[in-house]
């Protein structure tokens, strides 16, 4: 267990952590790269201005962790869950975040680009003004979500039922028009 360390601007790189539990750590402006967490508990750290390269944090949980400003390229976060954390401002570029639970999460403003979110828990999550472009939303569970002013742009839109959202101003391109057109029961000729 590891419990009020600090932390602050480690690198913490190829390193291996399994079932262990983080209290109250500091790793504000740390890096990680090449590190793998699997099956942690991360509870009221602080990540703000971390930066995490193809790292791994597989079926871990986040509870009223801080992610200020906190960036994850190329990461694995398969399974992992977030329970009132803060995760604004946010940047994903890459990686597979599938099955992540996220539900009723501020998500205002984040950037998520090129990641798979395939079967996520997006249950009444916040997203307007977020840049969601090229995300693999495939079975994404959206119901109650706020997409309002979003960037959707290429991303995959086949599980969105567009009358259980809020999605004024949200941008969409020609494909997923179509996609959403059909799921509202339109013959398209």
């Amino acid at each position: 267990m590891f419990r009020r360390d600090d932390w602050y601007a480690e690198e913490l790189v190829d390193r291996h952590f399994v079932r262990c539990e983080f209290h109250g750590v500091d790793l504000t402006e740390a890096v990680t790269r090449g590190s793998t967490f699997t099956e942690c508990t991360f509870g009221a750290v602080r990540f703000n201005a971390s930066r995490h390269v193809d790292s791994a944090f597989v079926r871990c949980g986040f509870r009223r962790c801080n992610l200020f400003d906190a960036e994850f390229v190329g990461c694995k976060l398969v399974g992992s869950t977030f329970d009132e954390c803060d995760l604004r401002p946010l940047r994903v570029e890459g990686g597979d975040w599938s099955f992540v639970a996220l539900p009723k999460a501020d998500l205002r403003g984040v950037v998520l680009t090129d990641v798979r979110l395939r079967e996520a828990d997006l249950t009444g999550a916040d997203l307007t003004g977020a840049t969601v472009t090229r995300v693999d939303l495939s079975a994404a569970h959206l119901a109650g979500s706020r997409l309002t002013r979003a960037d959707l742009r290429g991303s995959d839109l086949t599980a969105l039922d567009p009358t259980t959202v809020s999605r004024a101003g949200a941008l969409i391109d020609a494909t997923q028009a179509l996609v959403i057109a059909q799921a509202l029961g339109f013959e398209i000729r």
